[in-house]
């Protein structure tokens, strides 16, 4: 993976290295389920199928996301609308987020569903509209 020296594919306004590379690289665990979404995306847009997975509620998570064979999306834009915590271990996280494939726009707006387990939050699953 080559290093981002822009800011972050999440959307925030700090450079990769300073923000969601914490996380992908194992350095710290998202402190939040919105910081554990916001990397995620990350992971989809530089492919790290590793870090999904890792992320991803072992009650929920598929054996393989195949995202190498996945090669013509581009991730472009994310917007978080809205982060709740329902209690201290259950949060849900609303999103848009924008890629393109072979050049044409697509919008996924999802509610998210996370649990924090043994003080890490993980992705259980997601209504998309």
């Amino acid at each position: 993976m080559k290093p981002f020296s822009t800011l972050c594919p999440c959307g925030s306004t700090k450079p990769y290295t300073d923000c969601c590379a914490l996380y992908l690289e194992g350095n710290e665990p998202a402190p939040t389920a919105e910081a554990l979404m916001r990397s995620r995306y990350t992971a989809y847009a530089l492919s790290r199928e590793d870090y999904l997975l890792a992320t991803w509620h072992a009650s929920t998570r598929p054996p393989a996301l195949d995202l190498a064979d996945d090669t013509h999306a581009k991730w472009i834009a994310l917007e978080v609308k809205r982060h709740e915590l329902q209690d201290a271990d259950h949060a849900i996280v609303e999103f848009v987020a924008r890629y393109k494939v072979n050049g044409r726009a697509h919008r996924m707006h999802e509610v998210s569903r996370f649990v924090r387990e043994a003080g890490r939050w993980f992705y259980v699953d997601g209504e998309v509209d």
